[in-house]
């Protein structure tokens, strides 16, 4: 998926994300654990986030792993989901969901708006 982000758009996302961090620090981690775990992966940050949003993800499941594997990840994500404030997180993925998945996991590992400008096709 290729995208074209505005500056602005990346540091009003930026800016929600800060906001969790600093206001629900358990929800934060618990998404850094899931984008990191998507990262160490290898698995595309849209497959992250389509089940996050509880969308279609099957376009998306990473072809080479082992159901197990799939499954054991889908249940880490899920205790994400079942997180108290999970709806403010969800808040903050819809608002920015002209950025691109990618581009929102970035932000959460901590890249700043200026690197993340212009077109991107990380998956």
């Amino acid at each position: 998926m290729i995208t074209l982000s505005s500056f602005d758009e990346l540091r009003a996302t930026q800016a929600a994300l800060m906001k969790i961090k600093y206001s629900y620090p358990e929800l934060f981690n618990g998404l850094f654990h899931i984008v990191a775990l998507t990262r160490a992966l290898q698995f595309k940050y849209h497959f992250m986030g389509n089940i996050l949003m509880d969308e279609n993800h099957n376009e998306y499941t990473p072809e080479f792993v082992t159901p197990s594997v799939s499954n054991l990840y889908i249940e880490e994500v899920q205790k994400l989901k079942n997180a108290p404030d999970f709806q403010i997180l969800l808040q903050v993925f819809s608002q920015s969901k002209n950025l691109g998945f990618a581009k929102i996991s970035m932000l959460v590992l901590g890249k700043s708006p200026e690197s993340l400008l212009g077109a991107s096709t990380i998956k």
